[in-house]
């Protein structure tokens, strides 16, 4: 296979990264298109404008930081960026159309690879669309890209090791963090301790954080979640209470706490979309979302496309790294840099450390498995989809009258209809189906070319 064409990698964080400068050692050439005018992804990217310090941010991700940067300086020769692009799909066989800062074109490529990366879980509840809820990423970009407070009081609610992180980061930046609710019961966590061990380093990096938060009188509670955001114009109170196994509220002996804003994570959704629309094949994880079906190669049924990073499920940063890296190896593979059993060699290291993490990984997702009392704090009235403005009482009254199927849904009630193409409804909506006992052929919200809109005035330029 010639080595004349780049190799072409959507997302800059640290799949994409790792694979561009796993690719550089063997002289191959990649260029990464970024959404962002920076790469490193949500988690690595960093301010957007230059600071002198980042006292908000702890060591470790300092350091990780560091490193993405160093990653790519040290291949920089062999790597070319394509910053504020997105891809909006498929156009013609081996091309993409790019809307690069407002103006459209496109670019073939002989090897594709996917690092798209995740987006958040939305779990309606009465009261999020209010001013001041946001979602924990969302947060995450305020403090560590955009340097300004979310908020002056804020609670944080969700579950997974999301919700220490940002207690911490938040506390540094000035915030006052007057409590953090974790669904899940500690004893649960208690009994994912072996698979912590896997990462040891990462399991004593949540210790600390924990014996920050309580030196600092952070309060954190287990077993306790959101019920409603209150407020005329802007959130100015939050309700929680204890939440039983199944995370259903004990409304009896919930709390109001005043607040301005609060953060709000209850998991993430592999970003499938553009796999989805160049026809790789996916299944339905109840952790991940829609997946793509990938060898141990991160190869996909498409013949010259991968996919790296959490666009392939759900396991985190250093998961992603490793991912990008198996990917590079195999097409250097094919492009004669390697022989097959040099291949296998370097990659069956990288598979070790992928395995620990993923075991590591595990032992959070059963900590944190969405049960079915989050199903339940959307209240008839309360907004699903964002779009369409499709209430849970409209879901609930067509699968009353007998919708078994997510397009069936679609077609009733508008859900995911919109310009978001069901990123933030879907995921609840396949959630309420399964819930009220559709197991059988849900499927899910099929993506739609272009992916993000475009204005007439940018068609007729590229016309």
């Amino acid at each position: 296979m010639s080595d004349l064409y780049p190799v072409i990698i959507v997302g800059g964080g640290p799949a994409g990264t790792a694979a561009a400068a796993q690719l550089g050692k063997f002289g191959i050439e990649s260029e990464i298109i970024e959404e962002a005018s920076k790469i490193g992804g949500v988690i690595y990217r960093g301010p957007l404008r230059n600071t002198a310090t980042l006292p908000h941010l702890d060591d470790n991700l300092k350091r990780s930081m560091a490193a993405l940067q160093t990653r790519y300086e040290n291949q920089r020769a062999n790597i070319k960026l394509k910053l504020n692009t997105r891809v909006l799909g498929p156009e013609g066989k081996s091309k993409l159309l790019l809307n690069n800062d407002e103006v459209l074109n496109t670019i073939d490529y002989q090897e594709l690879i996917l690092a798209t990366g995740c987006h958040e879980r939305s779990v309606p509840f009465a009261g999020w669309q209010l001013p001041g809820v946001m979602l924990m990423g969302g947060v995450q970009l305020q403090i560590k890209s955009g340097l300004v407070k979310p908020g002056n009081r804020m609670a944080l609610v969700g579950t997974g090791p999301l919700l220490p992180l940002v207690a911490c980061q938040l506390h540094k930046s000035g915030v006052e963090v007057v409590g953090v609710y974790e669904a899940s019961q500690f004893s649960k966590l208690a009994r994912e301790a072996v698979a912590l061990l896997n990462k040891p380093k990462l399991t004593l990096s949540g210790l600390s954080m924990m014996g920050y938060l309580k030196k600092h009188n952070i309060p954190f509670h287990y077993g306790w979640g959101v019920v409603k955001a209150k407020g005329e114009q802007k959130l100015s109170q939050l309700v929680v209470a204890p939440y039983n196994e199944q995370w259903q509220a004990d409304t009896q002996k919930s709390k109001t706490i005043d607040v301005d804003s609060v953060g709000v994570g209850y998991g993430f959704v592999a970003r499938s979309q553009l796999a989805m629309l160049l026809g790789v094949e996916h299944s339905y994880s109840n952790v991940s979302g829609n997946v793509p079906e990938l060898d141990k190669w991160q190869h996909s049924s498409v013949n010259n496309v991968y996919v790296a990073g959490d666009s392939s499920g759900l396991l985190g940063a250093d998961a992603a790294i490793c991912e990008g890296q198996i990917a590079a190896l195999r097409i250097a593979q094919n492009r004669g840099k390697l022989t097959a059993q040099q291949a296998t060699q370097q990659a069956s290291k990288i598979i070790k450390k992928l395995d620990r993490i993923k075991r590591f990984r595990y032992g959070f997702d059963r900590f944190s498995t969405r049960q079915v009392g989050l199903m339940d704090l959307a209240e008839v009235d309360t907004i699903v989809c964002r779009c369409e403005q499709t209430t849970r009482g409209q879901i609930d009254i067509a699968i009353a009258q007998g919708v078994k199927d997510i397009t069936s849904l679609k077609m009733r009630t508008r859900i995911g209809m919109g310009d978001c193409q069901g990123k933030t409804c879907s995921s609840y909506a396949i959630d309420r189906l399964h819930q009220a006992g559709c197991t059988e052929n849900v499927g899910v919200i099929k993506p739609r070319f272009p992916l993000d809109p475009i204005p007439f005035a940018m068609l007729e330029e590229h016309v």
